[in-house]
C-alpha cells in the first residue's frame, strides 16, 4: 500500500493501522460522532479520534474494510478527511503565500494568524498587515493550501493564493477556443503525459490553465506547443497577463477612491444643509419649514442623503465588524460601526420623535455619521496610496525582468540558424539567448559567444560595469552595455537570481520584528478598552447633566445634555486608532528592507533588522572578508636543487584537488610557469587527503607530497630547517601566509602567499570604533599573518589558527560575555559561525544570494556595506520608535481631549467628525513617517573612504 501502515496482530488475521486528518471538528461531540460512525463499519478493531489535533487513528481488518470506505464514512458525518500518507514525513514543510483582502488593523491579522496556527499540520503562520499577505509553513501531506484558504475565508476575509511553496516552477497560460468541459479534460490529459509536469489547475471561467513543473524536464514553450496541437489547431495558448501585488494594490486604491468619491456626492449636501445653509436666511427658511409637527424639511433631506452613505457606502464596516465579532475579536471596523450607528440611529430617533411631537426641540447628527464615514474613507484611500509606495522596492525589482528575449536556434557546430523574439517568460533551461547592446539579460546563464560589459548595479549594487567574455556568468535583469552576447540559460523562472532576491525581500517584509509583539499585545485589548472608555465618557457626562453638576450654559443651544454626552462618547470611540499602532513597525521594516535591497544589502526581515541595531561587536573572517580573497604567490624559496617548474608541478598536482583559495593561488602560479597555460595537465595524485585548516597530502610520481602550514608538519613529525623557519617568520611579519612543501618527509621549500587587504578596510574598522563597535579578527591562518593583518587595519583582538567548527564556539563565548555579536564572513566555510552569531553577514555573495545561514547578505564585495547595514538598521529602528511615540502619544492625548477634559476650562470640544478625520490622519501620518526612510543616505564617513580597486595580475 502507498501509505505507511503498521501491521498489528489481531484476532485470527493481521490488522492495519492508518491515520486520517479530519478537518472541521470543534468539540468532543464532533469527535464522538466520527468515532461512532467508524466503529459501525465491519472490520474496525479500534477507532480513536483526537479533536485537538484533528486526527483519527483507525485499526482495521483490510479484508473487510478499506481506507476509501472509512474516508467516505467520515465525510458522510460532515467532515473533510484525507489519509496521512507517511507519518515519517510529517515534518516536511512547504511555505504557502496568500494575499488577504479586508484586513484593517492588527486585530484582524492576529485573528487570522491564530486561526491558521490552530490547524493541525501548520508549523508557523505569519500575517502581515502592511503587505496584506500571509506566509504559512505547513505540511502538505496533512493540510492542503485549499484548506488554508478555506480557514481564512471562514474567518471572514477574502484569500487569494500567491504561491504554494513547492520547489517547482509555475506558469499560467490563457487558452482561447475552449467551448466545453470535455475540451478542458482533453487539454489536461495531453499535459499530464509531459515528463516533469507536477500539477495542472484549470480555471474554466477565465480559460486559464496553471501548470506546475520541474524546469529541468519541461518548459512553457512545450506546454503551448502541446495545447495548440491537441485540438487540431483550434486552441491558441498564450502567457496569461501578469497579475501581482502591484495590480492588486492599484485595484484597492481605485476601489477606495470610488467609495470616497460617492460618499462626497451625498456628504457635501448633508454638510451644507446642517452647517452652512443654516446661516443663509432665504435657504434657512426652506430648511426649517415644518413638514409634520416638529419634523423639518432639512431633517428629512439629511436623513435621505446620509442613509446611502451609512448602509451602502459604509457597508464594508458592517461586514468587517460582523466578521470580527463572530470570531470573538474587535477591530477598527467595530469602532467605526458603533460610532456612526450611534449618531445615525439617534438622529433617526430624533426625526421620528419630532414627527410625532408638537414641542420636541432635539437635533439630529446625520452630518456626523456621513462625514465620519467620508473622512475615514479618505484616510484609507491615502493610507493604501502611501502603503503602495512602501513596497516600491519589490515592484522595481520585478520590473528589471525584460518583457521579451531573442531566442537563437543553433546547429551542431554552434552556427546561428535562426532567431525569434519571444516573451521572456517562455525562456527555458539550456536555451541560447541573444543580448544586443542596451538590452536586459533575459535569464541567468553563461556567455557562449561575444564580449561586452554588463551593468549589474540593479542586482548587486556594484556601480562599475563588469567585463564579460566566453564562459563568464551573467545575471538576469542586468543591462548589456556595448557588445553582442550569446548566452546559455541555466536558471530561469523561480530559480533565477532576480526571483530569489524578490522572494528574499518579500519574505523579509513579511517577517515580524520582535518589537511588533508590543503592538500585537496592545491590539488584543485596544478596541474593548476604547468601547468601555467611550461608554464611560457618555455615562459620566449624561449623569453630570442629569444631576445638574455643571452650569446650563455649557450645553449648546441646539442640544440637550443627553446629546452633548452622546457627542463626547462618539468622539472617544472614533478618535482611537488601532491602525497607527499596527502599521508602526511593518511599514518601517518594508521601507528599510527595500532601501537596503536597492543598495545591495539584503536584510532577511524584522528580526535581523532589530538585532543589527543592537550590535556592539563584529567578528571578521580574514580571507575574502578583510582581504580581497584572491591570494597570489609573491615569493618562493626552494631548499634543495629542484627546478622551480618541477617543484610547482608537484605542488599543483597535489593542490588541484583542493577548493581552498590558497590552493587555487598555487595552481594558478604553477600554470604560469608552464609553456601552454591553457592546456596544462598535471600528474595524477593518488591517496589524496585534505586536512581541514592545515593542508593536503598525496602521492605524486611515487613521491609523498605534503603541502600545508607549520602545524601540519609538526603533526607529521617532520623537522623544519632553520632557513624555512626564518622565511616563515619573515612572511608572517609582512602579513603574508607561509606554506611549507614537504617531499618524502623532508621540507623542500617555502612559498609566501599574499592576499591584499580590501580597499578602505582600515577606515571601515576606524569608523566602527567611532560607532562604539568592537572589532575582532578570527582566522584559520597562522598567528604571525593574523597579527600583521590586524595591526595594519587597526583590530586589537585576534584569534588565529581557528578551524571552521571552532569559530561558532568563539562566537558563543563572546555572546556569553554580554556582546551582541555580528559575524562577517564570505559564506563558504563560515556557515556555523554565521548561524551562531546574533547577526550573520555574508559578504561578497554576488549571485549566490540564497545563503541560508546569513541574516544579512552583502551582495557587493565591499566592507563598507557592513556599516551601511548597521547604520540603516539603526535609522529604521529610530523611525519605528518615532512611529510608536506618535501612535501611542496620539491616542493618549486624543482620547482625553475627545472625552471633553478641556471643555470645562476652555469650552473646547472635539466634534465626532473632526475626531474621525484625526483618526484617519493618524494612520496616514505613520505610513508617511516610514516613507521618509526612502531618503536614507549612507553614512557621510563612507563617502571619504579610499576605495580604489586593487588589480590582481
Amino acid at each position: 500500500m502507498s501509505q505507511k501502515e503498521n501491521k498489528v496482530e489481531g484476532e485470527g488475521s493481521e490488522a492495519l493501522k492508518v491515520l486520517f486528518s479530519v478537518i472541521g471538528m470543534t468539540c468532543s461531540a464532533c469527535a464522538g460522532s466520527v468515532e461512532k460512525a467508524i466503529n459501525r463499519l465491519p472490520g474496525i478493531r479500534e477507532a480513536v479520534v483526537d479533536v485537538l489535533n484533528n486526527r483519527a487513528q483507525v485499526l482495521y481488518n483490510p479484508s473487510l474494510v478499506n481506507e476509501e470506505t472509512i474516508c467516505e464514512t467520515i465525510e458522510n458525518v460532515g467532515f473533510q478527511t484525507t489519509v496521512i500518507k507517511d507519518e515519517t514525513n510529517e515534518r516536511s514543510t512547504q511555505v504557502c503565500k496568500i494575499h488577504i483582502n479586508g484586513m484593517t488593523c492588527t486585530s484582524c491579522s492576529s485573528t487570522i494568524e491564530s486561526a491558521l496556527q490552530a490547524i493541525f499540520g501548520v508549523q508557523k503562520a505569519q500575517v502581515a498587515l502592511a503587505t496584506e499577505e500571509a506566509e504559512v509553513h505547513h505540511n502538505p501531506k496533512i493540510v492542503s493550501y485549499n484548506t488554508l484558504l478555506q480557514v481564512i475565508e471562514d474567518t471572514g476575509f477574502e484569500a487569494i493564493i500567491i504561491s504554494t511553496g513547492e520547489d517547482i516552477s509555475k506558469i499560467e497560460l490563457k487558452v482561447d477556443g475552449i467551448d466545453a468541459d470535455h475540451t478542458l479534460k482533453m487539454i489536461e490529459k495531453s499535459l499530464q503525459v509531459i515528463p516533469g509536469v507536477q500539477e495542472i489547475v484549470i480555471y474554466p471561467e477565465c480559460n486559464k490553465v496553471s501548470i506546475s513543473y520541474e524546469p529541468d524536464m519541461a518548459g512553457p514553450r512545450t506546454f503551448i506547443s502541446i495545447i495548440e496541437s491537441t485540438g487540431s489547431g483550434r486552441f491558441k495558448a498564450t502567457i496569461y497577463p501578469r497579475e501581482g501585488r502591484e495590480a492588486r494594490r492599484k485595484a484597492e486604491i481605485k476601489q477606495y477612491y470610488r467609495f470616497f468619491s460617492w460618499s462626497l456626492v451625498f456628504t457635501i449636501p448633508v454638510f451644507l444643509t446642517s452647517m452652512v445653509f443654516m446661516y443663509i436666511p432665504g435657504i434657512r427658511i426652506l430648511l426649517d419649514k415644518k413638514l409634520y409637527n416638529m419634523m423639518t424639511a432639512g431633517m428629512l433631506l439629511r436623513w435621505e442623503l446620509s442613509t446611502p452613505v451609512q448602509f451602502i457606502i459604509g457597508r464594508r464596516f458592517y461586514i468587517g465588524s460582523y466578521k470580527a465579532l463572530r470570531h470573538g475579536s474587535a477591530n477598527m471596523d467595530v469602532l467605526i460601526a458603533l460610532g456612526t450607528n450611534s449618531a445615525y440611529f439617534y438622529s433617526v430617533y430624533s426625526l421620528f420623535r419630532a414627527a410625532y411631537s408638537r414641542d420636541f426641540k432635539g437635533t439630529d447628527f446625520f452630518e456626523t455619521s456621513s462625514m465620519l464615514i467620508s473622512f475615514i474613507l479618505l484616510g484609507k484611500y491615502l493610507e493604501v496610496l502611501a502603503k503602495g509606495k512602501t513596497s516600491e522596492a519589490i515592484a522595481k525589482l520585478m520590473d528589471l525582468a525584460p518583457e521579451t528575449a531573442i531566442l537563437l536556434t543553433l546547429d551542431h557546430e554552434g552556427n546561428v540558424l535562426s532567431e525569434q523574439e519571444i516573451d521572456s517568460r517562455l525562456v527555458q533551461k539550456n536555451d541560447v539567448i541573444k543580448i544586443i547592446p542596451g538590452a536586459k539579460v533575459a535569464a541567468d546563464g553563461y556567455v557562449l559567444w561575444g564580449e561586452s560589459h554588463v551593468n549589474e548595479s540593479m542586482i548587486t549594487g556594484e556601480a562599475k560595469a563588469v567585463a564579460k567574455r566566453n564562459g563568464d556568468k551573467v545575471i538576469g535583469g542586468t543591462v548589456n552595455e556595448n557588445g553582442v552576447l550569446h548566452i546559455k540559460a541555466t536558471q530561469v523562472g523561480s530559480e533565477s537570481s532576480l526571483s530569489q532576491i524578490v522572494r528574499l525581500v518579500e519574505s523579509a517584509q513579511m517577517a515580524k520584528a520582535p518589537v511588533q509583539k508590543f503592538a500585537d499585545h496592545i491590539s488584543k485589548y485596544f478596541v474593548p478598552v476604547v468601547i468601555m472608555l467611550s461608554f464611560s465618557t457618555w455615562l459620566a457626562w449624561f449623569l453630570a447633566g442629569s444631576f445638574h453638576s455643571y452650569p446650563k450654559y455649557w450645553i449648546p443651544s441646539s442640544m440637550s445634555s443627553f446629546e452633548l454626552a452622546l457627542q463626547f462618547g462618539i468622539s472617544v470611540m472614533v478618535i482611537a486608532c488601532p491602525c497607527a499602532l499596527g502599521l508602526a513597525t511593518p511599514t518601517a521594516v518594508m521601507v528599510g528592507t527595500g532601501v537596503g535591497a536597492s543598495q545591495g544589502v539584503l536584510i532577511k526581515g524584522g528580526q535581523a533588522l532589530e538585532s543589527t541595531h543592537k550590535v556592539n561587536c563584529i567578528m571578521f573572517d580574514k580571507t575574502g572578508t578583510l582581504t580581497v580573497g584572491k591570494p597570489i604567490v609573491v615569493n618562493t624559496q626552494i631548499l634543495n636543487n629542484m627546478e622551480l617548474r618541477e617543484f610547482y608541478k608537484l605542488i599543483a598536482a597535489t593542490e588541484v584537488n583542493s577548493e581552498h583559495p590558497l590552493a587555487k593561488a598555487l595552481v594558478e602560479y604553477a600554470k604560469k610557469l608552464t609553456e601552454d597555460e591553457e592546456k596544462t595537465v598535471w600528474p595524477e595524485a593518488q591517496d589524496f587527503v585534505s586536512i581541514t585548516g592545515n593542508g593536503v597530502k598525496a602521492i605524486v610520481e611515487n613521491k609523498e607530497i605534503i603541502v600545508g602550514n607549520k602545524s601540519l608538519m609538526l603533526d607529521q613529525n617532520i623537522a623544519i630547517p632553520v632557513g624555512a623557519e626564518h622565511m616563515l617568520a619573515q612572511a608572517e611579519g609582512m602579513a603574508q601566509t607561509g606554506i611549507l612543501v614537504c617531499i618524502d618527509m623532508e621540507v623542500a621549500g617555502v612559498v609566501a602567499i599574499s592576499d591584499p587587504l580590501k580597499p578602505g578596510a582600515k577606515n571601515v574598522i576606524s569608523i566602527l570604533k567611532s560607532m562604539k563597535i568592537r572589532s575582532i579578527l578570527v582566522t584559520g591562518d597562522n598567528w604571525g599573518t593574523a597579527n600583521a593583518i590586524a595591526k595594519e587595519v587597526g583590530i586589537e583582538t585576534v584569534i588565529a589558527e581557528a578551524k571552521p567548527e571552532d569559530k561558532a564556539k568563539i562566537v558563543k563565548d563572546f555572546q556569553a560575555s554580554g556582546y551582541t555579536l555580528a559575524m562577517v564572513g564570505d559564506g563558504i566555510n563560515d556557515s556555523p559561525a554565521l548561524a551562531a552569531a546574533d547577526v550573520g553577514m555574508a559578504i561578497g555573495a554576488g549571485t549566490d544570494i540564497a545563503i541560508e545561514a546569513a541574516d544579512i547578505v552583502l551582495m557587493k564585495n565591499n566592507l563598507e556595506d557592513v556599516i551601511t547595514a548597521i547604520d540603516l538598521s539603526r535609522k529604521t529602528f529610530s523611525r519605528i520608535r518615532l512611529n510608536y511615540i506618535w501612535a501611542l502619544g496620539y491616542n493618549l492625548l486624543g482620547i482625553p481631549i475627545a472625552a471633553g477634559t478641556l471643555f470645562p476650562l476652555t469650552g473646547f470640544r472635539l466634534p465626532p467628525w473632526i475626531a474621525g478625520a484625526a483618526m484617519a490622519g493618524s494612520s496616514v501620518s505613520v505610513v508617511c513617517s516610514s516613507l521618509l526612510l526612502k531618503n536614507y543616505k549612507r553614512s557621510q564617513k563612507l563617502d571619504n573612504l579610499d576605495l580604489h580597486e586593487i588589480q590582481i595580475e
